[in-house]
Formats: C-alpha cells, sequence, structure tokens
C-alpha cells in the first residue's frame, strides 16, 4: 500500500469516528423523545457542565456572549465530540475495538450526566445516551471493518480494502442516521407545537386590579436611553437552560406543598386564570449584571398574589408563627429556586405571572408561570416554568445557586446606570444630554448626581417615579468642552442609601460599584 493510499485510509477512518458520532447522537434523538426530551446527550452533558461550573466562569461567559453563552457552549461541546469522533475512528483503525470502545464509553459519560440533572426521570433518563453509543459503536466497527478487508475484485492485491462495502456502508449509516434524527424531532416537535398552540390560545382576562397609569414624565424622549418599558424581544434571559422549554398550558400543574401547609394545592392553568389577577410594572435584576451591565428590564407583569395563593393553603409568615422561612420553586427543567417566605408575603406584590406586558409569556420567559419578586434578585425569585411550590426551611435545604457558594437571600442593590453617550463616544462639544436609568427595587431612587471626571457631584434630573418597584429614568444636561472625559453616575434610594463606589464581583450577591464611561468631546 502506497503512502498516498495509507492516507486516504486513515482519512477514511477519520470520516468513520464522525459518522458514528453522527449516529450515535441520532440514534439518542428518538430513544430521548420517548422518555425525556432533556436528556438527549449534548443537553444532558451540557447541563452537567453547567451545574459543576464555578461560578467565576459562569460569569465570565455571561459578561463575554451574553444570551449566546448557551448557543457557544453548544457549539463548543459538538467540537470536542467531532475531535473525538476524529481521533476514535483512526483508533479503531490501528487497534480494532478501542475506537468503538471509546464510543461506549461517551455514552456512559452522556448517561451520567443525564442522570445527574436535577429534571431526571430516574436511571432510565441514561438510555438516550446508551442506546446511542451502542448504535454508534457498531456502525464504526463495521466501517473499520471494511477498510480493513481485502478488496472485492479477484486481483485485489494484499493490503487492499473493501471500496465498494465502505461505501455502501457508509452511506448506509449516514441515511438510517438522519432518518433517526427526523424521526426525533418529528416526535419532539409534536409535544412542541401542542405547547405553542395551548399559548396561542390564552385570552388573559382583563386584571381585578389594574396597573396604575404611568405618571406623566416618567418616561424621557432622550435618544439612546433605555425605553421605560422594556418590550419583550428585547428583556434580558439568563438561566441555565440549554433549550428553552415548551410547556403545555392544558397539561401543566402547579403543586403546593410543603412545611406550614395545611391545604395542599394543585391548580391548572385554567384555575389561575379565574382567579383574580393583578397588573404591575416591576423591574427585574439578574444577580450576575455587572456594574452598567444589560441584565435589568422593565415590564408590565400580569398574575396571581403569591401571598393570596399560600394564605389559602394555611402559609403564615415566620413573623407570624408560621414554620416555614424558605419558599422552594422548582422548575420543569429541575431549576430549584429559594426565596424568604417573609418577603414573598410581606405586602409587596410578589405575583406568580402569566401575562407580560399585554401578552401571555413568552417561552423565553417563563410561559405557562413564573414568578416575579420585586426587591429581589433573580437566582432567589424569578423561577421560569414553574411547577413545584415547596415550604421549607433554609437550613434543611438548599436551592441550586446556594449550593454553588451565593448568597441565601439576596436584595437588589441601589444601582444606576449611563446609557447615553455610550463608551468612547464622540459627541460635539457644547450640550450633551446624559441620560440612563436608576433602580432599587422595593425602596424607590430618591436621587441621581452625576460626575465628570473629578469635579463635583451634580444633581441628575430624575424623571417622574413610576412606583417604588420600577427602575426611574433619569437625564443630566452638560456643557461637554472638548477633550478625553469621564462621566460617572450614582443613585441615592428612598432610605437614605447612597450607591457604594466600593466594586465588587457579582458573586455572591450581586455588584457594587459606580458606572463610568468615557467619552471624547470633539
Amino acid at each position: 500500500m502506497t503512502d498516498d493510499e495509507k492516507r486516504t485510509r486513515h482519512l477514511l477512518g477519520a470520516l468513520s469516528g464522525v459518522l458514528a458520532g453522527f449516529s450515535a447522537l441520532a440514534v439518542a434523538e428518538p430513544v430521548a423523545a420517548l422518555v425525556n426530551p432533556q436528556a438527549r446527550p449534548v443537553l444532558a452533558v451540557g447541563g452537567a457542565a453547567i451545574d459543576r461550573t464555578p461560578a467565576a466562569v459562569k460569569d465570565w461567559a455571561i459578561r463575554e456572549f451574553g444570551t449566546d453563552d448557551k448557543l457557544v457552549l453548544r457549539l463548543g461541546i459538538l467540537a470536542v465530540l467531532t475531535l473525538s469522533a476524529l481521533a476514535l475512528g483512526i483508533l479503531e483503525l490501528r487497534f480494532r475495538r478501542s475506537g468503538a470502545a471509546g464510543v461506549l464509553l461517551f455514552g456512559v459519560v452522556g448517561g451520567a450526566a443525564a442522570v445527574s440533572r436535577p429534571d431526571a426521570a430516574g436511571p432510565v433518563d441514561a438510555l438516550p445516551s446508551l442506546v446511542g453509543a451502542v448504535a454508534g459503536a457498531a456502525v464504526l466497527s463495521l466501517l473499520a471493518r471494511r477498510l480493513r478487508s481485502p478488496g472485492a475484485d479477484h486481483g485485489s492485491r494484499p493490503g487492499d480494502w473493501d471500496r465498494r462495502g465502505f461505501l455502501l456502508a457508509a452511506t448506509a449509516a449516514a441515511a438510517a442516521s438522519a432518518g433517526a434524527g427526523a424521526l426525533g424531532r418529528a416526535l419532539r416537535g409534536a409535544g412542541s407545537r401542542d405547547a405553542v398552540a395551548s399559548r396561542d390560545a390564552v385570552v388573559l382576562p382583563a386584571p381585578a386590579s389594574p396597573a396604575p397609569a404611568i405618571p406623566k414624565g416618567a418616561r424621557l424622549r432622550i435618544p439612546g436611553i433605555s425605553p421605560f418599558t422594556t418590550p419583550n424581544d428585547d428583556f434580558y434571559r439568563v438561566d441555565t437552560a440549554l433549550t428553552v422549554p415548551r410547556v403545555n398550558a392544558t397539561a401543566w400543574r402547579l403543586r403546593i406543598h410543603g412545611e406550614g401547609v395545611t391545604r395542599p394545592a394543585t391548580l391548572s392553568y385554567d384555575d389561575l386564570l379565574r382567579r383574580d389577577l393583578i397588573e404591575r410594572d416591576i423591574t427585574l435584576t439578574c444577580v450576575s449584571n455587572e456594574v452598567g451591565g444589560p441584565y435589568a428590564g422593565n415590564a408590565r407583569w400580569l398574575g396571581v398574589r403569591l401571598s393570596d395563593l399560600l394564605a389559602e393553603c394555611g402559609v403564615a409568615p415566620p413573623s407570624r408563627g408560621g414554620p416555614a422561612d424558605q419558599l422552594v420553586a422548582r422548575s420543569v427543567d429541575g431549576m430549584t429556586i429559594g426565596s424568604p417566605v417573609e418577603d414573598l408575603m410581606d405586602g409587596r406584590d410578589a405575583l406568580l405571572a402569566l401575562g407580560m406586558n399585554g401578552r401571555p409569556l413568552p417561552f423565553d420567559h417563563g410561559f405557562p408561570a413564573r414568578m416575579v419578586v420585586p426587591g429581589l434578585y433573580g437566582y432567589v425569585s424569578a423561577c421560569k416554568w414553574i411547577e413545584h411550590i415547596e415550604l421549607t426551611t433554609f437550613d434543611a435545604y438548599d436551592a441550586y445557586w446556594v449550593k454553588r457558594d451565593w448568597a441565601r437571600e439576596a436584595p437588589v442593590k441601589t444601582q444606576s446606570r449611563i446609557d447615553t453617550p455610550k463608551p468612547f463616544a464622540r459627541p460635539k462639544a457644547g450640550p450633551v444630554m446624559v441620560a440612563g436609568v436608576a433602580w432599587a427595587q422595593h425602596r424607590g431612587i430618591d436621587g441621581v448626581e452625576v460626575r465628570v471626571d473629578d469635579g463635583p457631584w451634580r444633581d441628575a434630573r430624575p424623571a417622574a417615579e413610576d412606583s417604588r418597584d420600577t427602575w426611574r429614568q433619569w437625564s443630566y444636561a452638560w456643557q461637554a468642552p472638548k477633550g478625553t472625559h469621564t462621566l460617572t453616575v450614582r443613585a441615592t434610594d428612598r432610605t437614605g442609601e447612597t450607591q457604594t463606589e466600593r466594586r465588587t464581583r457579582t458573586a455572591p450577591d450581586g455588584a457594587s460599584g459606580w458606572h463610568s464611561v468615557v467619552v471624547t468631546v470633539e
């Protein structure tokens, strides 16, 4: 066999590994559709990777890739699998059964990752990865055998391989794998279509308690400033779900149970729609929001008061003798979020939300139901795709993020942000409008100040306040001289506390510090 023939055979061996990997993932698709769609190998491994990633790395990924962090992770997993498949294909060609054993090992890893996920249905979740790995190992073994065997022609030379047999086997494997993948997508798509149909059929009732009218002057018409109400499509999304759950509202149920619950309840979506709903404008903030970051947004939410639901189930807050001080909300994807019961029942507009800006919740933001609690960071309050509410204590149970060394209780810190001018902008000398937003949910913003370079703090002009649970726009008319300048902002909340200059990271309970931008005035 010539050197060129050897290289060709090795390239085909590598291709065999890729085909085997494709077969493994494709065969896993219909199995996962029947067992648990979240048990697909890439999702299971990706979810397990997220679970075990240090907080600092998560923050870096969110900071660098924003809401595309999950896409980057999936692409990274596929790249690693592709490189591994190439190597296993060559290994199988050189050492019989070694590459196939490697494929099986990947299946075991994928199965273990699936079973370890918080939304796992049990050991059965390992089946997609294991069945897929068996199929992949069989394909790799078959193709490698064709590359080793003598040619089909009687006149073949020693070392020739079965070209026709390899081509037929590779084509058949690719076609069968494509068919298996299409079947899996079709099975999974049926459930997704039902979920979309259930959302499309929702007609939100008029609220029994409408949101107060937004005051005149609360919306500043300044180019570049964040709108007072964040459109649904622009509202930030930060969660651990590699794929957005599509939940069928007609089959969905919410169960309320646990310590101090004297009347457990199971509620359907229609049960919630028939209740008296309240509508409120509430600003949400993610704990992963860096100083000046984009992960804050304001929306008009429609939902049921959590305090009413809990009281009907016999729950009392700790201040009134209730035994449970923590509410653990569990999502359909297994995420657990722990909230202080006292805060949920202290009179604030803590909601089990069904609507967002006049429409049923988008799937990205938790349809059919999610929690919205003013004044708390999302990781301790804003459970999306919620299906269980369990009353317990902080001593008895640590929710998902607390297990990863984030704080158990996390009130939102007073923050402000400059939206315009943008960093490194080059405005003309003369009047320049500096503007942005400030927030201190459930305390309210009392004032905003702006500083140019190391000069004195000057009062900015806050827009009219909607409520203490929403952010507040502000503006400052600056007579800008030529040169490079640093603009800094800070806010003071209604309790009299001024935003601290001390910079902290987002972990364990939210970032702090003043936001600054550097501009060059021409």
